[in-house]
């Protein structure tokens, strides 16, 4: 009888503390393709010139966006003294932020961030070089349609580009994913993605 009273009242015990629901951290990824770089950059290079880049972040804790982006860029420029034909690949890691407090759990963001960047190229036929750079990025992102759990976006990306290495002997005039080279360079992206 004694054993039975305390079996029930473990059981009241029990059903009266229910467990706190698990606090969600990841809330998916998203895959993006910049459309606006394969057209603006030969447009601006008298169309001598490709760019391609694709994005990845992970949505953590409804306002972190760990990111990483991979691109690739070739052809020929100039400027007044110098031509250039080269080609080659460029990746960049960093994390945006959503610093919208109201309704976190939205799928829409305003996202700013930074970004550390490395373009490696062949240039001049034989010649390798390497370029680092950081960048102020601003930007936003809306979730244009849904399908079961793979939602469709489009967005756009500002950049402020800030060089870390310097013009020495035989380097070339541009860089990958950073653009001519200058101390201070500008950007922008114009994306359609998913999130999975």
């Amino acid at each position: 009888m004694l054993l039975s009273v305390a079996a029930f009242a473990e059981d009241t015990v029990a059903v009266a503390t229910p467990e706190k629901p698990k606090k969600q951290i990841y809330y998916g990824t998203q895959v993006k393709f910049d459309i606006l770089s394969p057209i603006l950059t030969p447009a601006l290079h008298n169309w001598q010139m490709q760019h391609y880049e694709v994005a990845v972040n992970v949505r953590l804790a409804k306002r972190w966006y760990p990111t990483f982006e991979l691109g690739y860029t070739g052809g020929k420029t100039h400027n007044d003294s110098v031509n250039y034909i080269g080609h080659g690949g460029f990746f960049r890691v960093g994390c945006d932020l959503n610093p919208l407090k109201k309704h976190p759990e939205s799928p829409h963001a305003l996202l700013v961030g930074l970004r550390l960047g490395t373009g490696m190229q062949q240039f001049d036929t034989n010649r390798f070089h390497a370029d680092c750079w950081g960048e102020i990025v601003a930007g936003c992102q809306v979730e244009i349609a849904k399908v079961n759990n793979t939602a469709f976006y489009m967005g756009w990306m500002g950049r402020f580009k800030v060089l870390f290495t310097r013009k020495g002997d035989n380097t070339p005039i541009y860089i990958p994913g950073f653009g001519s080279r200058d101390n201070i360079g500008w950007g922008a992206n114009y994306y359609l993605g998913w999130k999975f």
